[in-house]
């Protein structure tokens, strides 16, 4: 019979007393001063989760480093983020010896009886991320002091079975990060072949009409009984409500707003970046969006492809170069542009293909979010004490 350990108590210790003796637990620079060429490589809370980027790290000068030697870093400390992206830590590569930190981030310097592999998944586990959401203080952004960092609780258990448990979670991470692999992938395709079907219809030159020919815009307004829609590059047309993200609401009334139907197409305030998005619902957008509809019959998923594609986004960036930092494009420049317009045949035999690897692409996701949601359920029983492993074989602690 397995032992639950959680029934009787979990002995935890705090993370402090983890810590190397001779390297508590502390922040790094407060004012690192401006860049500092071939000075000393500073890691800030934005770059910590995963592999640090080295290449990517400000520097600050010597006298500066100095001041702060108490946080110098050393191979194997993990670097852990108490603000912004709360709670992402890494593992201090070899090349980072003797670099420092900023403000933002907490060096943790695990002791000898301590895994830092062990110690790091735990900081990512659900017991204690529920404690730094708690702890966590600041409306603009979020902060975890060093002072809660230091007290969080650490499974009591031997260095062996820390090892054992860093390297079952790692092996998970392992098999995820190959699902993820294969999804980037799977995406390159999609993009590359989208890149071959429109590049050749653009070759076709018979087959192109100015995009005016094809839409129109509308402004069918006076319908506050309809939901509020929200525009999202990753997501495309979806209704606010049903979000699983928090999105900024209208106050008062939303008579102004423009109506979108199935097969519109709104104008993204960044489309620039990321073509058009096509919508499946019915509902409202800010008066601020353009909304297309078809004039003519045609297959909406051709176009929401097309629109997603390099060969629109590039052709569209030089036809309107300049328009940055959130201006939305006029109907008249993008009206002037010649788009594809294949037989309608045609464009549903592509949009077909475009969707069977779309399908393909959502079963990766779906696989990594799954094994993602296992792993959490796995460390909460591992990290909490209520599995217990063997330090030598992995099998759990009694029968």
């Amino acid at each position: 019979m397995m032992r639950n350990r959680q029934s009787a108590g979990i002995s935890t210790t705090p993370l402090a007393t983890v810590a190397e003796a001779r390297a508590p637990i502390v922040y790094g620079i407060v004012q690192p001063g401006p860049e500092t060429p071939g000075g000393v490589p500073f890691v800030q809370s934005r770059d910590v989760g995963g592999v640090i980027e080295i290449k990517s790290l400000q520097r600050t000068s010597l006298e500066i480093a100095e001041q702060y030697r108490r946080s110098k870093i050393a191979p194997g400390d993990i670097l852990f983020s108490l603000r912004g992206n709360i709670g992402r830590s890494s593992i201090t590569p070899a090349e980072l010896d003797g670099a420092n930190i900023a403000r933002g981030v907490a060096r943790i310097r695990v002791g000898a009886k301590g895994d830092p592999d062990f110690v790091r998944y735990v900081l990512q586990g659900p017991v204690l991320q529920r404690l730094i959401a708690r702890n966590a203080n600041g409306s603009t952004f979020r902060e975890l002091s060093i002072e809660e960092l230091r007290k969080l609780p650490i499974p009591d258990v031997s260095l062996p079975e820390q090892r054992k448990i860093a390297e079952i979670l790692r092996a998970w991470d392992e098999a995820i990060e190959k699902l993820e692999v294969l999804r980037a992938a799977k995406l390159r395709r999609i993009t590359s072949v989208r890149q071959r079907l429109f590049e050749a219809a653009y070759a076709s030159h018979n087959r192109l009409k100015r995009a005016r020919d094809i839409f129109e815009t509308v402004s069918e307004r006076a319908r506050p009984d309809l939901p509020l829609l929200a525009v999202m590059q990753d997501v495309g047309i979806v209704r606010r409500d049903e979000l699983d993200r928090r999105v900024a609401m209208p106050d008062g009334d939303t008579s102004s707003y423009k109506v979108v139907r199935p097969r519109d197409f709104v104008i993204s305030l960044r489309s620039f970046e990321g073509g058009l998005e096509y919508s499946m619902v019915t509902g409202l957008v800010s008066p601020a969006y353009t909304v297309l509809r078809p004039t003519t019959q045609l297959v909406g998923d051709y176009y929401r492809h097309f629109f997603k594609s390099r060969s629109f986004i590039g052709r569209l960036d030089k036809l309107i170069f300049g328009i940055r930092d959130g201006k939305q494009i006029a109907f008249r420049d993008f009206g002037d542009m010649y788009i594809p317009a294949p037989p309608l045949a045609e464009q549903e035999t592509q949009s077909c293909a475009l969707r069977l690897l779309e399908a393909d692409l959502a079963l990766e996701k779906e696989r990594i979010e799954t094994l993602t949601r296992q792993k959490r359920g796995l460390m909460q029983k591992l990290l909490t004490g209520e599995w217990r492993v063997s330090g030598n074989c992995g099998g759990p602690v009694g029968t």
